[in-house]
């Protein structure tokens, strides 16, 4: 059973998952807690009650980043034999094929922002600090930051956040898009929930499709981009959900239709 890390699902919030990171004080991400993010990540991609997924780090830090005492006395041979692994449990939320939120308060720093990176929106308490400052320590970002943050804030951004190390407050964040919405603290979780709750009762293969179609289109050029595009579009022409949602649009109008996920 996990120690650091739990998925967990409420009745007052039917189809969400919540994965937890729970190592206080600052839930430093340790080797462990990145082997139990990869099997957070792998139940709730199976999972067929969960259709969108938030992830949290609780009420006054998301994550501050990777244990540094940790690797300190890890060496470059060391470091080469797990630093894939590193990426992918620290890259893991991008992993799940269904809608995913990161809930963020306080800290959001190096291998923290780079979890909050993996997830498709990030919901920020307007004390969040979020960064990476590895830089300080005399490495970079190795979770998957310089690839993530570059594609979503553009590369000069990215450089500017890299290079220095600097903390980027909440305002600063949702101006130049690391965040997409702040709230107050105490709000954020609820604000990740009421967005991942849209999901519920949605077509869940047409959101999985969706999502391969953007994420793997943004890693290739346009044309290629199309291809996967008219693939994943036509692959859905074999789901139930698309005939349950074209014959429900003729006969009701749209936005009635209940979805089986199949």
């Amino acid at each position: 059973m996990a120690e650091f890390v739990t998925l967990e699902t409420s009745k007052d919030h039917p189809g969400v998952g919540t994965i937890l990171i729970n190592r206080p004080p600052m839930n430093a991400l340790n080797r462990q807690i990145q082997e139990e993010l990869t099997a957070a990540a792998d139940e709730a991609s199976t999972r067929d009650d969960i259709k969108a997924v938030v992830v949290y780090g609780g009420p006054k830090v998301f994550a501050a980043g990777a244990d540094i005492k940790e690797m300190e006395a890890m060496s470059f041979a060391d470091m080469s034999k797990v630093a894939r692994r590193l990426q992918g449990g620290l890259g893991a939320i991008a992993s799940i094929p269904k809608p995913t939120v990161a809930a963020i308060t306080g800290y959001a720093l190096g291998g923290g922002l780079e979890v909050a990176l993996g997830a498709d929106r990030r919901i920020a308490g307007d004390n969040a600090k979020l960064g990476t400052p590895e830089v300080l320590l005399g490495v970079i970002p190795g979770g998957g930051g310089t690839q993530r943050l570059a594609r979503l804030v553009g590369p000069a951004r990215a450089k500017d956040i890299v290079f220095t190390g600097r903390f980027v407050g909440a305002d600063e964040a949702l101006q130049i898009g690391l965040v997409d919405e702040v709230v107050a603290p105490d709000e954020v979780y609820n604000a990740a929930l009421a967005w991942a709750g849209k999901f519920a009762g949605a077509a869940s293969v047409a959101l999985a499709a969706a999502k391969a179609a953007i994420d793997e289109g943004l890693d290739t050029d346009l044309e290629t981009g199309l291809k996967i595009e008219a693939h994943l579009f036509a692959s859905l022409f074999a789901t139930d959900d698309r005939a349950i949602g074209m014959k429900s649009f003729i006969e009701n109008g749209p936005g009635k239709a209940e979805f089986t996920g199949k």
